[in-house]
């Protein structure tokens, strides 16, 4: 259960970046309100792995630290989404 709420976690916040970050991507907006999502998200993720690294530790700051991790993929797929200035249709 520990690793699997993580995992669902990020899952359904780095979805909901993805499709954010494509949405901005398929209206036109600029390179930053593309790239806000990800911004987000990789500042919520380094505080999410400092605070399960630094102050948590143990079992439940592995949890924070995996989180941190995955959404941080997430949040660089989604640099990747909006950085394209081709929209990808899918």
């Amino acid at each position: 259960m520990m690793l699997l709420a993580p995992f669902l976690t990020a899952f359904i916040l780095g979805i909901i970046i993805l499709m954010l970050t494509y949405w901005f991507s398929k209206k036109g907006f600029s390179l930053f309100i593309r790239m806000l999502p990800g911004i987000i998200a990789i500042i919520g993720a380094v505080i999410l792995f400092y605070i399960g690294f630094v102050d948590i530790r143990g079992f439940e700051g592995g949890t924070l630290g995996l989180l941190g991790f995955l959404i941080a993929i997430f949040s660089i797929i989604a640099f990747v989404i909006g950085k394209n200035d081709k929209t990808v249709t899918w």
